[in-house]
């Protein structure tokens, strides 16, 4: 799979609180073709927070499939990305599409790949994209070294990496459960 570019999602979980977000960035080669697109989206009646990387339509193919499966298993977000993930790793057509997701709920996070990985971070720090590492340092540091909250620490960590990536801007949006 090639590295998603375009984009930082980022996702914190601190207390009994959960945000997730994304920059607005969308880059089509070398030049910037959108500031503020939405990344980030409450599914299952706002109990969990998704969130993509990679090509925006295959994204959203794979969001349409996600909620198919959290309807399929409610109450469950950890089964519906095993299922999810079996799905995109075995059906041909699903295993070309070209994007990561990262959901979360009040229980677990998760980052769900077409080679058919769901990873649960022991940390509860989720960060896909191309900015993903800088979001992800800065949120760790954060965590370790502040007693702010999720939001402010995912809002605070995006627009660290807007500041360090060319694939990221310090637009960002934020949902929280």
């Amino acid at each position: 799979m090639k590295p998603a570019r375009s984009t930082t999602i980022l996702s914190v979980r601190r207390g009994d609180q959960v945000a997730l977000g994304g920059d607005g960035q969308v880059t089509l080669g070398a030049t910037v073709a959108k500031h503020d697109a939405v990344k980030v989206r409450k599914l299952a009646g706002g109990k969990v927070l998704t969130g993509f990387a990679g090509s925006a339509a295959d994204a959203f193919a794979l969001l349409e499939r996600f909620e198919k499966k959290l309807s399929e298993f409610p109450e469950n977000t950890r089964r519906a990305a095993i299922e999810l993930a079996k799905e995109w790793r075995t059906d041909r057509v699903l295993r070309r599409l070209e994007a990561m997701l990262a959901v979360a709920d009040k229980s677990v996070s998760l980052m769900i790949s077409g080679a058919g990985d769901v990873i649960e971070p022991s940390d509860g720090i989720i960060a896909i994209g191309s900015g993903g590492p800088y979001a992800l340092s800065a949120a760790k540091a954060l965590v370790g070294h502040s007693q702010l909250g999720a939001r402010e620490i995912v809002e605070t960590a995006l627009k660290i990496a807007g500041e360090v990536c060319i694939y990221t801007n310090t637009n960002v949006k934020v949902e929280t459960i």
